[in-house]
């Protein structure tokens, strides 16, 4: 089920942690992407956090919210550029996509095949998407304090499969949260460090969220005309049997039959 837009507000622009985990996630998202001049960008779920390093040089930023979620103003002062949206039916032309971002958008829905499907259609050809999605394996699934704490957490490899099978095409990964979700002061101002030792030792086994990029092939024509050489070459007469001689010196075709004595040897 879908977390309510409000304490997704609440927990990202209000309160430390989430803040914390923000500027964490966002850091990781920017290594892979750090700019995305005259593209378009879109974002499903509550992945505006992550969206607004972007709004200065890219062509255009959209934020798609799913229904059941519900939809907020973004970015605040500024003209909005959020929109909800069926989480199976997104408001949006096919192949549009350059850049694609999914924070609670995915692991919380309750038709993901649906959703990649999506995700698949409005990329366009060697368009990009982000899977940020909870490590099952982390501390940061355990807790439902937090946003990530909900949902259904993933392995990388179960992660990568699903992606697969929607004909999306896993190029790299990452992690993020390798600090623990906790409140305390001491883990809040360690985390900058902790993240930067965790990005480090793991790539993905001890983060508490994962960062799957994967990419949108499209197969190429085939070129027009012939698809391959032929092999055999079609002769005119080919299946006409040959003529041979006969016994008493008349030319006869290989049943037996006698041609006319105009063509005799």
């Amino acid at each position: 089920m879908h977390l309510d837009v409000h304490d997704l507000r609440h927990f990202y622009y209000r309160t430390r942690l989430g803040r914390t985990a923000q500027r964490a996630v966002r850091n990781r998202l920017l290594a892979m992407w750090p700019e995305a001049k005259g593209q378009t960008v879109a974002g499903f779920g509550f992945a505006v956090p992550l969206l607004r390093p972007y709004l200065a040089d890219a062509r255009r930023v959209i934020g798609l919210m799913p229904a059941p979620q519900g939809v907020m103003h973004w970015p605040a002062g500024m003209e909005n550029v959020s929109v909800l949206a069926e989480e199976t039916l997104w408001p949006l032309d096919t192949g549009v996509v350059d850049k694609l971002v999914l924070l609670h958008g995915f692991e919380t829905s309750e038709n993901p095949t649906a959703v990649l499907e999506e995700c698949s259609r409005v990329l366009g050809p060697g368009g990009r998407a982000v899977f940020i999605v909870p490590n099952r394996s982390g501390l940061w699934a355990r807790r439902d304090r937090t946003p990530f704490g909900f949902g259904r957490p993933y392995s990388l490899g179960q992660l990568e499969a699903q992606v697969k099978r929607a004909g999306l095409v896993p190029e790299r990964h990452g992690a993020a949260l390798f600090s623990p979700p906790s409140t305390h002061k001491f883990w809040l101002r360690a985390s900058g460090l902790l993240e930067r030792l965790g990005q480090r030792l793991s790539r993905s086994g001890g983060g508490g969220v994962i960062l799957l990029e994967v990419s949108k092939k499209v197969p190429a024509r085939p070129p027009a005309g012939l698809a391959e050489r032929v092999r055999r070459p079609l002769r005119v007469l080919e299946g006409v049997p040959e003529p041979v001689a006969g016994r008493n010196g008349w030319i006869e075709d290989r049943i037996g039959r006698q041609p006319e004595r105009g063509f005799r040897t």
